[in-house]
């Protein structure tokens, strides 16, 4: 056979890194095969080198005056494969950044989404009107029909975007342990782009309420304004230029569930820490539960998606397991940020970073004096805030020691009041803290007053009463009276 010779006129310049004008291959055997191709610098590149026998011993390739054995070659040319060819552009940041957010549900996280989807509800209405029992899906199932019905019908003729369980309860599904939650918080993606839409939103959850009244109702002299006293505990409307959302809080009973349907089309702030960032996509779930007739099991359950707004799912949840404090941006939380971080503190959260937290601190006091300036504002948030958050034996026992933390934290982090208007919010959370205190003392007495201590009860000081007659009577054993001085 001989040697073969395969000249390529490669038309390349003798400078720079130009391996030269010609390339010759020199392999022996019938079957050479030896393919030439241009890169996309001035070096000529050998590739698919074959001989009559597969052998494993090193072939020298000449490339660009440079001699590397095969293995060498094979390596640097899967490391060129992990170069990416065209740069890094923003859309790129933003994709990997919105992965990174997001996370499926195991299914042990699927069951307890389930649970608390199949919970019943109790809307409790106001003077004579009925108490409201529906299960959390029946309730969205409904809203979602009347905002997506056409204006003819009385629905309000909106595009639901998506679903998303929100707040406690979405941390209660995704935590390893059980994390109690006073309200069902439910967000529906939906445009808000003028006024009109909002009262669309509300003419919609007003006649779902009105669907919902229990059979026996007379429904003849009810009115969209009378369910509204009845059922709605507050209504929030926000439109401006970076938020546009509206929310509508259902219930009226202390020591219930509220459910608080928020619909938002933007928002520039859906979170306070990292704790609290949870939403979870409820679409498939209420898919499953339109087109399955079987019941979710370990091996048939839907995909459900979690979001969370904080910007990494997977440290979020380390720090929900772990009782951590953690966020970013503090500076754009608003001044219940302040309230909400010393209730965590109370509940044994510990800084996730504490050389940073006097910094955080120093941040929601600044906003919290922003938002709430003068001292009977201050005073009403206070209590608005106690009354809603700390209900239940178990949580009304630990009011004290947060207005202990509050004040510990408004003294050694304010930074942007003067000395009179900072004295008077400390004598404000001490007044608030005393009041908590005599109001657990009178509580404890009057439940088992201890034996032989004082009672305090309506004001008053009782102390206990005492025998006047002895148990044990002995004998006088004087023999005679004393005598009379006079």
């Amino acid at each position: 056979m001989g040697t073969q010779y395969k000249d390529v006129d490669m038309n390349m310049d003798d400078s720079g890194n130009s391996c030269g004008s010609s390339v010759v291959s020199d392999f022996s055997g019938p079957s050479d095969h030896t393919d030439f191709f241009d890169g996309e610098g001035d070096d000529v590149q050998v590739s698919d080198l074959e001989g009559e026998a597969d052998s494993k011993e090193s072939l020298n390739i000449l490339q660009c005056g440079l001699l590397e054995t095969a293995e060498e070659h094979r390596r640097r040319a899967t490391m060129d494969d992990l170069i990416p060819s065209r740069p890094v552009t923003k859309a790129d940041i933003t994709n990997a950044e919105s992965q990174q957010r997001l996370a499926v549900l195991s299914y042990e996280q699927v069951r307890r989404l389930n649970d608390v989807m199949d919970e019943v509800v109790c809307i409790h209405g106001r003077g004579n009107f009925p108490t409201l029992e529906v299960k959390l899906r029946d309730l969205v199932t409904v809203v979602r029909g009347k905002l997506e019905a056409d204006t003819s019908s009385g629905g309000a003729g909106m595009r639901v975007r998506d679903i998303r369980l929100n707040g406690g309860a979405a941390s209660h599904v995704l935590a390893t342990e059980s994390q109690p939650y006073n309200d069902l918080d439910l967000i529906f993606g939906v445009e808000l782009s003028s006024g009109r839409n909002y009262d669309r939103v509300k003419s919609a959850v007003l006649s779902s309420l009105f669907d919902l009244l229990p059979d026996g109702v007379s429904r003849k002299r009810i009115s969209t304004c009378s369910l509204k006293e009845a059922y709605v505990s507050k209504m929030v409307k926000v439109y401006n230029d970076g938020d546009r959302w509206s929310l509508i809080s259902l219930g009226n009973s202390r020591g219930h569930k509220n459910v608080e349907l928020k619909f938002v089309d933007t928002m520039r702030r859906q979170f306070e820490f990292s704790v609290d960032s949870f939403q979870i996509v409820l679409d498939s779930l209420l898919l499953f539960y339109d087109c399955s007739k079987l019941p979710i099991s370990e091996n048939f359950y839907p995909t459900v998606v979690g979001d969370s707004v904080y910007g990494d799912f997977q440290e979020a949840l380390y720090h929900l397991q772990k009782k951590l404090i953690s966020t970013r941006n503090p500076e754009e939380i608003r001044g219940g940020g302040l309230l909400k971080y010393c209730n965590l503190l109370v509940k044994n959260y510990k800084p996730a970073r504490p050389d940073c937290i006097k910094t955080l601190q120093r941040y929601m006091c600044s906003r919290f004096f922003i938002d709430f300036p003068d001292i009977a504002q201050q005073r009403a948030k206070l209590e608005n805030y106690l009354w809603n958050h700390f209900v239940g034996l178990e949580e009304e026992s630990l009011k004290h020691q947060y207005l202990m933390l509050l004040r510990d934290v408004v003294e050694e982090s304010t930074v942007c009041l003067m000395g009179h208007e900072r004295r008077q919010t400390l004598a404000l959370i001490d007044g608030l803290a005393w009041q908590v205190l005599c109001q657990d003392q009178q509580r404890m007495m009057s439940q088992q007053p201890p034996p032989g201590t004082l009672v305090y009860a309506n004001g008053y000081i009782y102390a206990p009463v005492a025998s006047v007659i002895p148990t044990n009577c002995y004998p006088c054993t004087c023999n005679s009276w004393m005598p009379c001085s006079s």
